[in-house]
């Protein structure tokens, strides 16, 4: 079974020593559960491993009842340490209270019993761990798959990459794309906006959530005021409302929204948003068209293709530490603008879309950044771009 880098980090974590919770968040239906149980396969420290996915929300006890337990099984086993890992911990309600205030028992009683915790909405896990465990607990923020996962571990080549995207459930789907489609629509698109945002926050209009999460994936890769978007969707609202809705659909690393680079904020975040998949297989799950009819197609594939490429930097963006932006002026335009401390990196993304962009060119004059990359035809190769390590970018 094809281990992820995350496979190496978790391992480590389990054997120093006890230090903090570690909790495991990351979009839905990326393997976060499987990469723990191939963990556990492997080493030597006792656990119990648990889920609240058939438990009453309401059975906050629970958490203590199975913690409780593990101290009975480390004390009646004379084991010098102990791990419990808890799945799905976000289904049960006021969740961190009560790890919280079993870890702190453990913590001042000096019981050597570590903890995973692992959750299928990032959303969830963010609010309990912002209300309660400050302090307590290390984040491994577990991503979509990189093209280098899904070409090692299914064997896709770029295109399937860029069409497919990277859920390695839907991998053994893609022969046959109906059936593929309905997969990433009814586990992934339809417990985000019907499940996960529902839980943890008030949504007055939920059918307007749902457009809007459409239209926002039709629309990565274009630049589209959020008064323009309101008149495509059926639901009245405003734009404050569809700008929180967007802030949410990016915590479940689902779309997200870029605004234009600026050497000032107010006129960063004041600017036109540009909108951005976090992985292209939810464009393409919402297409009426195939992968054959959007690959042949040089202008809609070069949405496809920009996309892939912003979704690569986005769900890095975390981890190396900076900002993603795109730049217009004009008709000149760049897809892309990374910032870090100070330092700005131009990637401009060359399939077919257009015929002529001096983009780059132009901010290149204006802002000086440290790198000025095409993306494409005639210069790296979208292969290479993919297996480019991005935290190298920044380095000197």
């Amino acid at each position: 079974m094809y281990q992820r880098k995350y496979y190496n980090i978790i391992k480590e974590r389990i054997n120093e020593e006890r230090i903090a919770i570690q909790v495991i968040a990351g979009p839905r239906q990326v393997g976060k559960s499987t990469v723990v149980s191939q963990v556990l396969d492997d080493i030597e420290i006792p656990y119990i491993s648990e889920t609240a996915d058939a438990i009453d929300p309401n059975n906050s006890e629970w958490v203590s009842t199975i913690w409780a337990n593990a101290r009975s099984v480390m004390e009646v086993r004379k084991h010098k340490e102990f791990l419990l890992v808890i799945d799905e911990i976000q289904k049960i309600n006021n969740w961190s209270e009560f790890v919280k205030k079993e870890w702190d028992y453990d913590t001042r009683n000096k019981i050597n019993i570590k903890v995973i915790l692992l959750g299928s909405s990032r959303l969830l896990i963010k609010k309990g761990l912002t209300e309660s465990l400050a302090g307590r607990y290390e984040l491994i923020r577990m991503g979509h798959w990189s093209f280098t996962e899904m070409r090692d571990a299914f064997g896709f080549d770029i295109n399937q990459y860029i069409y497919y995207g990277g859920y390695p459930q839907g991998a053994k789907y893609i022969k046959n794309e109906k059936r593929w489609k309905d997969y990433i629509k009814d586990s992934i698109i339809e417990p985000i906006v019907s499940k996960d945002i529902l839980m943890t926050t008030t949504i007055y209009k939920p059918a307007l959530l749902k457009q809007l999460f459409e239209l926002a994936c039709d629309y990565s890769g274009e630049i589209l005021s959020l008064t323009k978007m309101l008149g495509q969707l059926n639901d009245a609202g405003n734009v404050t409302t569809l700008s929180n809705y967007i802030d949410l659909l990016s915590d479940c690393q689902a779309v997200t929204k870029l605004h234009k680079y600026a050497n000032d904020n107010a006129r960063k975040f004041n600017s036109i948003p540009k909108y951005q998949v976090y992985n292209t297989a939810l464009m393409s799950a919402n297409t009426g068209r195939g992968f054959e009819k959007e690959y042949t197609d040089s202008k809609r594939w070069g949405r496809w293709a920009e996309s892939a490429v912003g979704a690569y930097l986005v769900n890095n963006a975390e981890e190396f530490g900076y900002q993603v932006y795109y730049w217009r002026e004009d008709n000149m335009e760049v897809d892309f603008i990374l910032e870090k401390k100070g330092k700005t990196i131009a990637i401009e993304v060359k399939s077919g879309r257009r015929e002529i962009n001096n983009g780059i060119s132009i901010f290149s004059k204006k802002f000086s950044p440290k790198l000025a990359i095409v993306v494409g035809s005639g210069a790296f190769s979208f292969e290479e771009f993919f297996t480019m390590d991005l935290g190298n970018l920044f380095e000197e």
